[in-house]
């Protein structure tokens, strides 16, 4: 029988050198993933089993007392209570609102491309400017805030916006509302143009009217859009901190407070940088395990089929 020549090396060398190619520009993306992103993580857990004040050798093991301490606080429980608040508000108020201007700045407005320009213009701020701007706005006395709740005959809220427990979680959340909802809606303004105008035309010869093609054509195509919109709106309500630093830095009476806000606070103020680092890991966690549930069982639909195997399979 003829012996069969062995195969040529050309194919091995040639798939030596995509994978050399793929490491090229791979591996500094994970070096910088590694060094910023998980080995800052694994030095929270770690320090996390400390009590240690950030200065010196972390001698003083104590376990899991930082976090047995950490859910025995009253402020930090109510600090997610508030995170919940703001996500529920989050929910329920501001992403309708930003698809109720997306939806009329939609349609055929004269100055439409100036209106969208006005509403996304707050995004551009930085949140530190944007909070700098309403804490004179909210100024008790002299601030604009005030002089319009006593020209609508409001006088009761004068001087209360960020001074009284009672208000100062909603007015933090028009600010919010201010600041982000341009954002939604630029998302949604996407989603509805992406939508082909010969299903809506479709819809409308067949007797649907205006709210009908809305509710069964408009919304259920704009469903991708509005679960990524509810995402990054709960991801940023449970990670607030900046906004409400400037503002309140958590008062009055840590009734404006934040996770994030009591990690930087004994983390930066009170030098518990074991308790801090236990506050950040248990906020990663709450984060961490909501993306993972949220990509699991509500974007599986839009995620099926992104993710490919080789040969397209």
């Amino acid at each position: 029988m003829p012996v069969r020549p062995p195969a040529p090396a050309r194919p091995l060398l040639r798939g030596l050198g995509s994978w050399a190619s793929v490491a090229w520009f791979l591996v500094p993306a994970l070096v910088l993933f590694l060094v910023f992103v998980l080995a800052p993580i694994a030095v929270a857990v770690h320090t996390s089993f400390f009590k240690w004040g950030g200065i010196g050798p972390m001698d003083d093991f104590v376990g899991f007392e930082n976090y047995a301490r950490l859910f025995a606080d009253q402020v930090f429980l109510g600090d997610m209570g508030r995170g919940l608040y703001l996500i529920v508000l989050s929910i329920t108020v501001q992403l309708p609102f930003a698809l109720f201007t997306a939806v009329l700045l939609n349609q055929r407005l004269r100055g439409r491309a100036v209106y969208r320009m006005l509403f996304f213009a707050p995004y551009i701020l930085s949140e530190v400017v944007t909070a700098v701007l309403f804490t004179m706005i909210f100024l008790p006395g002299d601030g604009m805030a005030d002089h319009l709740a006593g020209a609508l005959g409001l006088e009761a809220l004068q001087g209360k916006w960020l001074a009284e427990p009672s208000t100062v979680m909603p007015t933090l959340f028009v600010v919010m509302t201010w600041k982000y909802f341009g954002f939604h809606m630029m998302l949604f303004l996407a989603g509805l143009q992406s939508i082909p105008r010969e299903i809506l035309e479709a819809a409308s010869i067949d007797g649907a009217g205006a709210w009908q093609r809305f509710r069964y054509v408009t919304l259920p195509l704009l469903g991708p859009t509005i679960r990524i919109s509810v995402f990054l709106s709960v991801i940023g309500a449970i990670q607030l901190f900046d906004l409400v630093w400037v503002m309140t830095a958590g008062g009055p009476n840590h009734s404006s407070e934040t996770m994030a806000i009591s990690m930087f606070q004994f983390g930066f103020k009170r030098y518990q940088v074991g308790y801090a680092s236990a506050i950040s890991v248990v906020l990663f966690m709450i984060s961490l395990v909501f993306s993972l549930f949220y990509q699991r069982y509500v974007l599986r639909r839009d995620l099926s089929g992104a993710v490919t195997t080789g040969g397209g399979r």
